[in-house]
């Protein structure tokens, strides 16, 4: 029987992700139940940069004093251990789900601003866009992770979060927070920013 079909039977619940992510590391909350009265199921941080690697956490920093070749070489190698570490911490959280009788049906990732960036030697030359290139670095392999493990993918800018949320979910913004708010109770802290919006993310994801 597909998991389509287990859910639909009632033998397995439906559940979603929701993934806030830092340098080097993400915050995920999994949310599972109807779209209607979600319930936090599990929540972790998860690691996405080799701590092997010197520099892993802030790779385009680490970079910019390094003659290009090299610069381009470090970032191909944190690229493929950050892909490896999210993609292996991310299948470890749908085999935890699934071992509870969850099937994910969605992954909600915290986006941000979706500025395009130019390529490497002139992000190197920019303490600004080397910022953004290293939220959009991790961010991009939390995506691609997602895709790796077959679960589809929710982007949503953080700065329309909640207005998405609301008309999606079709809930006033301060009944959302208040709900959000309340889904932490049970699980205790940490139940901060991080996790909130994660939560959040999720429930869209499940809602879709």
């Amino acid at each position: 029987m597909s998991p389509a079909a287990a859910i639909i039977a009632g033998m397995i619940k439906m559940a979603a992700i929701g993934l806030r992510a830092h340098s080097g590391w993400a915050a995920l909350v999994a949310l599972g139940g109807p779209a209607t009265a979600p319930e936090v199921i599990a929540r972790r941080r998860i690691e996405i940069a080799d701590p092997k690697i010197r520099g892993s956490k802030q790779p385009f920093h680490a970079a910019e004093p390094l003659e290009f070749p090299d610069a381009q070489a470090f970032i191909e190698r944190c690229t493929r251990s950050t892909e490896r570490l999210a993609r292996e911490a991310l299948q470890a959280a749908v085999d935890g789900l699934r071992d509870r009788r969850s099937e994910p049906v969605g992954c909600g990732i915290i986006l941000g601003s979706g500025r395009t960036l130019p390529g490497l030697e002139s992000i190197l030359k920019s303490h600004a866009l080397i910022h953004t290139a290293e939220g959009e670095f991790f961010r991009k392999a939390l995506v691609e992770a997602c895709e790796h493990c077959g679960i589809a993918v929710l982007g949503v800018k953080e700065k329309e979060l909640y207005a998405r949320g609301a008309a999606q979910l079709r809930t006033p913004v301060n009944e959302l927070e208040r709900r959000v708010q309340e889904m932490g109770k049970p699980v205790g802290p940490p139940w901060t920013q991080d996790q909130k919006y994660a939560a959040l993310a999720a429930w869209m994801a499940l809602g879709t």
